[in-house]
């Protein structure tokens, strides 16, 4: 309803009417969804559901991380309009920091690794970053360095009157995105009944946070962290060989780590698609497929796979596994 001005009244999460795009991140009182799986649970005495973080604002689990960082530089007074953010990304904590900053009158420079998808690059530039492609030798990308972190840091020290960094992996308020909110959601949509999480590993922060707020809750909740293989080319995520330039994970909150071969992650998300009807990425699919070893095994319990994006930014990346994709595209 309006009131006598013609203004909406305040926000309402069940008529979904917000005042601003920041009033539509999620929250306790406004959780991103969790979809059960059916047609691909191995087992129908487990409760398998998917926490769909696609259906954030900016399109994926970033978002979190990216608000609480942003929000955090702005209460200690790091940036302005004068002074922006700079941040080594593989995509989607530069898109959601790069739509944020925007969206607050700051500007963002992304410093993204070539072997970032283009999809993922030409989302950076609509988003309102200023791009800056390292070559792969040089990045946080897998199976190499981390040189665009240290190319990051460096724009931030030499031109600190022009940038401040988050630095997403070893910003504590990247944990704290999600013992504040996807910990707390998770636990108010299971009721508590979680038995078992599944996550993928990158910067660390979904993991440790949300690990960290179910362990106090419920300390038998089994956290499983689901890694590619060595040689994978999945953008974001990383195994335990890779983990050196985050300072965010704790080994102690992690039950099992489980590797897959990262192959299987494009064909597990495409049976997402086409099976369950969830246009989930390829990390979903990673997460699946390590998933489904340890429902066949445990048979019991209530999971929640933290599911981080969708399809839309690796349909490149997906032709290139799945080759078999182009028949009949072309006229």
């Amino acid at each position: 309803m309006s009131d006598s001005t013609g203004e909406m009244n305040a926000t309402n999460q069940q008529t979904r009417v917000y005042e601003d795009v920041f009033e539509m991140l999620p929250s306790e009182e406004n959780p991103s969804p969790m979809v059960r799986i059916n047609r691909l649970n191995p087992a129908a005495s487990f409760s398998l559901y998917a926490k769909l973080e696609w259906a954030n604002p900016f399109g994926s689990v970033k978002d979190r991380a990216a608000w609480q960082m942003l929000q955090d530089l702005e209460g200690r007074g790091e940036i302005n309009q004068d002074r922006g953010i700079v941040e080594p990304t593989s995509g989607n904590t530069g898109i959601s920091l790069a739509a944020l900053a925007r969206a607050r009158g700051y500007r963002l420079k992304a410093v993204v690794p070539n072997k970032v998808p283009k999809e993922k690059k030409l989302m950076l530039k609509i988003a309102g970053a200023e791009l800056e492609v390292v070559s792969d030798e040089l990045c946080p990308a897998p199976g190499l360095g981390d040189g665009s972190i240290n190319l990051a840091k460096t724009y931030a020290k030499a031109q600190g009157d022009r940038y401040a960094m988050p630095n997403q992996y070893e910003n504590y308020q990247n944990v704290a995105a999600h013992i504040q909110t996807t910990g707390p959601e998770i636990w108010r949509q299971t009721e508590g009944q979680i038995s078992h999480l599944f996550v993928s590993l990158g910067t660390c922060g979904s993991v440790t946070g949300i690990a960290k707020f179910l362990r106090e809750k419920k300390p038998s909740v089994k956290v499983i962290a689901i890694q590619p293989s060595e040689g994978h080319d999945i953008p974001g995520l990383r195994n335990l060989s890779q983990l050196e330039a985050s300072k965010l994970f704790d080994r102690s909150l992690i039950d099992e780590i489980l590797e897959i071969d990262f192959e299987l992650a494009y064909k597990r998300a495409l049976e997402l698609c086409q099976t369950e009807g969830l246009l989930a990425g390829p990390s979903c699919g990673l997460i699946l497929e390590g998933t489904r070893h340890v429902v066949e095994r445990d048979q019991g319990g209530c999971g929640v796979m933290v599911f981080p994006d969708n399809i839309f930014k690796y349909t490149a990346t997906m032709l290139k596994h799945l080759p078999e994709l182009e028949e009949g595209t072309s006229v």
